[in-house]
């Protein structure tokens, strides 16, 4: 898709060009280039994400933003799960002194289900 933008632009610029309006092939290469840089910052977020896995006596979580993925785990027989601050912030897990927040990529509003969720499976294990 980018590639065949990017044609149609220096396609366009050069018409324009041959035309004698040099300034319009200029203003192409800046949009090619501007679409270019959004697509990479968009690539770099594209596969953003946070996973929970219940592994043993451990609660894994894993973040990745931007290309580094953060893992962490925590001691199930002394975590708590707890809203950060309100109904619908981020939910703080707590073990032994540390903390994490998950639930960046939840909505809001079903950030209490999926507290609810982690604390069901906490029990069951």
């Amino acid at each position: 898709m980018y590639a065949g933008l990017c044609a149609v632009s220096l396609s366009i610029g050069l018409w324009f060009w041959q035309m004698g309006a040099p300034l319009v092939l200029g203003f192409a290469g800046i949009e090619i280039l501007a679409v270019g840089v959004a697509l990479w910052v968009y690539a770099r977020h594209a596969l953003d994400g946070e996973r929970i896995v219940l592994q043993g006596q451990s609660l894994v979580v894993e973040k990745a933003v931007g290309g580094r993925l953060e893992r962490t785990e925590l001691d199930i027989r002394s975590l708590t799960v707890e809203p950060r601050y309100g109904e619908h912030s981020l939910i703080a897990l707590s073990a032994r002194g540390r903390v994490i927040n998950v639930g960046r990529f939840v909505r809001p509003e079903l950030r209490p289900a999926l507290a609810r969720e982690l604390r069901t499976a906490l029990r069951g294990s």
